[in-house]
């Protein structure tokens, strides 16, 4: 007990309450409007413009970041405070989200999709949820702290990365060039509506292909029709059965058929069928041992029409969990009660996030927490709650301080 009211009066008097008195509704609202309106829809991206953004803003401030290209127009930022020396403790904690958004969509939009316009407590906009409303409150709860003066006992990172919404591959570039390899715990601000997410499904998006041979639409017993290869393909699907473990926060496992494509004209047997499946994994499940699986299916209805068939791993992510009694993860759930007076579950969520890529190389506790509505994620008219997107600068404020500590120095 003596213990726990010491780090409480030690963060209360840290200054922490004049960082949060540096908190200005509608400069932040601003910013993200700012990041919003630039387009970084994915394809084809083009998330430099909005890490240039931050970057000015950080730097503006006073804060070390810098732009890393992963590929043309496509850069990652990277902010650091209190970049790792000998005075400081060994903890790194890395707040992380991603710069690229999802297609508007084909249904018109009520409001602007890149314009962040505000009804009430609402701020509309592609990205306003998904995720650039995460994304803007993590760097100006970097930028509050640094202005506040507090000096961490720690390093406090942020990387904010290209092309999430379909590969992770600013992820993957800053896991392959050891950019935040020195982390010991992460945050990412996927829209979680401000609730603790400490598990998330993992995502295997297989290109499932048939070959047969062509002949003429009259005579179909003289080719080997693709589509019907396929189509036995799906009826052994309707019945296929995952080998898992249920997973208390996750369930099990799913899979989707998102696309069909096959045949190149009414009167010619086809000879080429592809389809996409998307399936979800929990944490246990193993993608190669899948992949066996359906090719055995495959093996069994191709065969004997004398069709050939191949799978290929357009997307392999693996799924990502930390123990509820981590430290990490019940220090987060304490900031929230006292900074924000919520009392919070921790739960588990189906869509993946750039934690597939860091997670089973940095194996440290991750915690999904993010000021967007999930729902409201890919969806026409997104929107997101001002007052959440204010909740969660405190919460990153607060949680950065009460993990990292205040320097002795200070």
């Amino acid at each position: 007990m003596e213990r726990g009211n010491e780090r409480e009066n030690t963060v209360s008097g840290s200054g922490l309450e004049q960082a949060f008195s540096l908190i200005d509704e509608a400069d932040a609202v601003a910013f993200l409007q700012q990041l919003i309106a630039i387009n970084s829809v994915n394809p084809p991206g083009n998330e430099t413009a909005v890490a240039e953004a931050i970057r000015r803003r950080l730097t503006a401030a006073g804060i070390q970041a810098e732009l890393d290209e992963v590929e043309p127009q496509r850069a990652n930022l990277l902010a650091v405070l209190n970049k790792a020396d000998a005075s400081l403790s060994k903890k790194v904690l890395v707040l992380s989200g991603h710069l690229d958004t999802v297609p508007t969509g084909s249904i018109e939009w009520e409001h602007e999709p890149f314009g962040g316009v505000r009804v009430g407590n609402r701020l509309y906009g592609r990205g306003s949820t998904d995720m650039k409303g995460g994304v803007a409150a993590m760097v100006l709860a970097m930028e509050y702290l640094h202005r506040a003066g507090i000096r961490l006992g720690g390093t406090l990172r942020f990387a904010g990365t290209v092309g999430e919404e379909v590969d992770c591959l600013g992820a993957k570039a800053v896991a392959s060039r050891g950019q935040i390899d020195d982390a010991t715990a992460m945050v990412i601000s996927e829209p979680s509506n401000n609730q603790p997410f400490i598990a998330h499904k993992g995502a295997l998006w297989l290109e499932v292909a048939t070959y047969g041979k062509t002949a003429h639409g009259s005579m179909p017993d003289q080719g080997v029709n693709a589509i019907m290869a396929m189509a036995r393909f799906i009826h052994k699907l309707n019945s296929y059965r995952f080998s898992y473990q249920p997973h208390p926060l996750l369930g099990g496992p799913t899979m989707n058929i998102g696309v069909i494509q096959g045949g190149v004209k009414t009167n010619v047997v086809p000879d080429q069928c592809t389809m996409m499946l998307d399936i979800r994994t929990v944490p246990g499940q193993s993608h190669p041992e899948i992949i066996d699986g359906l090719n055995l299916l495959l093996e069994q209805v191709c065969e004997p029409a004398g069709a050939r068939f191949a799978i290929r791993a357009v997307n392999d992510l693996p799924a990502v969990t930390t123990a509820a009694e981590d430290a990490f993860i019940k220090l987060s759930l304490d900031t929230a009660k006292q900074y924000l007076g919520r009392e919070s579950t921790v739960r588990g969520v189906n869509y993946y996030t750039d934690a597939s890529v860091y997670g089973p190389r940095l194996d440290i506790p991750i915690l999904v927490y993010g000021p967007g509505e999930p729902t409201m994620a890919h969806q026409p008219d997104e929107w997101i709650e001002v007052d959440k997107y204010m909740e969660a600068i405190r919460f990153y404020m607060g949680l950065a301080v009460a993990y990292l500590g205040i320097s002795k120095d200070q």
